[in-house]
Formats: structure tokens, sequence, C-alpha cells
């Protein structure tokens, strides 16, 4: 995965097809996703549950990109090695999940996978400041994990902050929650370059209407970059 800040959308198989899942990965990857962003619940650090090891292993052949995997569990580390052998790209922990935030990224680190690290959002930068020769990526939540669907949540300045901290580290900036055309052009402004989006890129389409998803990834795409002034 060459680094590079270009805009990345990351569509978040939490509002797919859930009996579908290797087509729903396919159509929205041959429509213009740049990673696949899967989102672990365990029912415990947040009021929801989702998906296992297994269910990523399951869906690994058909991702051709970036599998992109949150973990929004505690304890992490007793599943870190799971993930990796499932076939995850970056492993993403929460920064609240644990006491001991740097063992986490280590373990992630000692499978070979990216190692990210997600900032609820009544988490300060602070947490980051220690933190940045482990990690590959920041994800800012921009609701309080849980559910998809949900109203955005303003964290621009937390953005700006990071990318002031973050400097020229090959670190990516990721927002997770209510992105929408509306709301991306808001944190590339601020610094971000991976935009996970769940109902806005999979309302209105399917895997026999495929090319929905690619209008709502483009949209989202050129709000961003237009916001940058990267198109006219």
């Amino acid at each position: 995965m060459p680094f590079d800040r270009r805009i990345r959308i990351a569509p978040s198989i939490l509002s797919a097809d859930f009996a579908n899942f290797g087509a729903e990965c396919r159509a929205i990857e041959g429509h213009g996703a740049d990673w696949v962003h899967v989102d672990v619940m365990d029912g415990h650090f947040v009021p929801n549950l989702t998906f296992g090891p297994a269910m990523c292993k399951a869906i690994r052949p058909h991702v051709r990109t970036v599998m992109d995997v949150h973990l929004m569990i505690a304890p992490v580390d007793p599943y870190i090695e799971a993930f990796a052998e499932a076939g995850a790209d970056i492993i993403t922990a929460h920064v609240e999940a644990g006491p001991h935030i740097h063992r986490t990224l280590q373990a992630i680190r000692a499978t070979g996978k990216k190692a990210g690290l997600a900032l609820n959002p009544g988490t300060g930068t602070d947490a980051v400041a220690h933190l940045l020769d482990l990690i590959d990526l920041v994800c800012v939540m921009t609701v309080n994990p849980g559910f998809g669907g949900q109203k955005f949540i303003d964290m621009t300045a937390k953005i700006r902050a990071l990318r002031a901290i973050i400097g020229d580290r090959p670190i990516h900036i990721e927002i997770d929650g209510g992105v929408t055309r509306e709301t991306a052009p808001l944190v590339a402004r601020a610094g971000a370059d991976v935009l996970v989006a769940g109902s806005a890129v999979f309302s209105g389409g399917s895997v026999d209407k495929p090319e929905i998803y690619g209008q709502n990834i483009r949209a989202i795409r050129r709000a961003a970059e237009a916001a940058l002034g990267q198109i006219a």
C-alpha cells in the first residue's frame, strides 16, 4: 500500500446486504471503492454486535483492494492475531478500549499489518502524540461508535490538530461516521484523506444495481476533491 494523501473512499459493509457480502464487496470495488471497511463490534465496548474473524476470512477472497478492519471491541489484544490471519490489511483499535494501547499497537505491527488508532468524539488529540511511531492511520470518529446511519458530529478542529501533529509522517487520517457528499468537504479541508461511508454509498443500490454505488462513491469523492481544489 504505497502512501499518498489522495482522497480514498472506504465503504463500510455494515450498510451492505448481510446475505450477500462477497458480491457486495466485488460491487463496490468494481465501482470505485478504494478500501473495504469492516466494522467489528462486540456488544460490550459498543452497543451492537456485528462481525468476527470468520466473516473477514470469508470475504477476503472477494476483496482485491485493502481490507480495513476497525475493531470496536474490548479487550482487543486476544483477537489481533485472528483478524490478521483472516486477511486484514489494516487493524484499527480504539485508544479507549484498554489500558495498554502501546502493547496493542505493537501486537498489530508484530503480525505484519498496518496499525490504526481510533478516537471517539470525546477523546482529545493528546492521546495520539506519543504513539506516532507506532501507527499508520488515525481514525477520527464523527459519531459515537455502535450503529450506522448516525448524524455527523463536527470534529474538524480535532482533524486540523491531528494534521498538524502528524506533519509529514506517512499516517492517514480516516473519518468514520456520517460521511456524505455534504460532510466530505468539511473533513477533507481539515486534513482527512480516508473517508468511511456506509449508508451514503449503499443507499439506493444493490448487487443488481451496482452503478448506484458508483454514483454515490463518485459524488463523495468529487465533493471532497473539489474542496481541496483538485477538480474543476
